[in-house]
């Protein structure tokens, strides 16, 4: 299969590390000119410096952050005037973990702030353009807690539903216009985000690190750890013509740890 992005412009959110990051690359390496978004503005200028030019492309990025969404909508306007971009990828970091029950309201309307308005600010502002085109693909990395809550991951289960309900009403809204929407769902890969998680665990059963982690890949049936590579292999995937019919599916990327089909 020969995926080609040649002449296709991408956002590419979260991009200065991990999955959002190796996506970025990939993307760079397969013909698209990348558009990388983080907070960031030094870790944006070492991430775009290693983006591969070979096809020619003329690469930037945005500095924006996700706590701040009326200075994203500002920004992505203006990037849009410039530019149609046929790929977004929705990818920003979870809430702090714990359980729902102890979590304060306000933990809550952050994370809504930053999940679900900050993904619609950008869909609504690239999707005229896609339309134009008949050709759009929007992604977005949740979790695999859309298919099987994560213990003490209360908010990050709540607001993950969230975005994939929204995305799911979104895919039946856009798919007539050549614009595919889908959710990929990442499970325990090793990211910044896990190494969150692991040192939670810690801090709750006293622990080692390497004892967690242990127990942690012997859920998986791989028995490892996913590589952010990995992951944006499947998400590059479901940006390409090739899965043009794909629409509106959550994909777990988790080396078989979710227990429900």
């Amino acid at each position: 299969m020969n995926i080609d992005f040649t002449k296709k412009n991408a956002l590419v959110c979260g991009s200065t590390a991990g999955i959002g990051k190796e996506t970025a690359m990939l993307l760079a390496k397969l013909g698209a000119t990348v558009t990388l978004v983080a907070r960031n503005e030094e870790k944006l200028k070492n991430t775009l410096s290693e983006l591969s030019k070979e096809h020619h492309q003329k690469h930037d990025y945005l500095t924006a952050d996700f706590t701040n969404p009326d200075d994203l909508k500002a920004k992505v306007n203006e990037a849009v005037k410039k530019k149609t971009y046929h790929i977004l990828l929705n990818n920003t970091g979870g809430p702090k973990g714990g359980p729902v029950i102890s979590a304060g309201t306000e933990e809550f309307t952050n994370a809504f702030s930053m999940h679900v308005v900050c993904n619609q600010i950008l869909a609504q502002a690239l999707t005229p353009g896609m339309k134009d085109a008949g050709f759009g693909r929007i992604i977005n990395v949740i979790s695999t807690s859309v298919k099987q809550p994560i213990d003490n991951l209360g908010v990050s289960n709540t607001i993950r539903g969230a975005v994939a309900s929204w995305s799911k009403t979104m895919a039946n809204e856009l798919g007539q216009f050549g614009i595919t929407v889908n959710n990929v769902l990442p499970g325990f890969t090793a990211t910044g985000r896990l190494d969150e998680v692991i040192s939670n665990r810690v801090k709750q059963t006293g622990k080692s690190a390497e004892e967690i982690s242990e127990m942690m890949q012997n859920t998986v049936p791989a028995k490892r750890f996913g590589r952010p590579e990995e992951v944006a292999n499947a998400i590059v995937f479901l940006a390409s013509e090739a899965a043009g019919y794909i629409n509106g599916v959550n994909l777990p990327v988790d080396g078989g740890r979710t227990k429900s089909l």
